[in-house]
């Protein structure tokens, strides 16, 4: 378990970065309410943007965003609600999906990353 945790860990710091040079800043990391967990918020110039990150070695069984599926999405929907009444803002919500697939894991010189932004439908 500590390695997976350690994995998830290592992704949401390559989303981060990706995020950063993007020009986006990073307001919260693992942001949890009763409802669920953001992996990510962030903000840019015109969104406030609740990110899910999905860390995958391949793509060969499944592309990572089809593991944010409905019930998902409504988890992460609630928790930004909250986060929104705790934190108010002008910016527009944005719901995304970075996936990162990392071949040798960790040690993944280059991982591929696809932002898929406003992923939910």
């Amino acid at each position: 378990m500590q390695d997976r945790r350690l994995y998830g860990a290592w992704g949401e710091a390559v989303a981060c970065e990706y995020l950063r040079k993007k020009h986006y800043q990073i307001l919260a990391l693992n942001y949890y309410s009763r409802f669920g967990e953001v992996d990510l918020i962030a903000r840019n110039r015109r969104y406030i943007v609740f990110v899910e990150v999905k860390l995958r070695k391949s793509r060969d069984f499944a592309l990572a965003r089809e593991y944010v599926d409905r019930r998902k999405q409504d988890r992460i929907r609630m928790t930004a609600s909250l986060y929104l009444s705790d934190n108010p803002t002008k910016l527009q919500p944005r719901f995304d999906v970075i996936e990162i697939y990392a071949p040798e894991g960790i040690q993944t010189d280059h991982p591929e990353i696809n932002h898929l932004e406003d992923a939910f439908q």
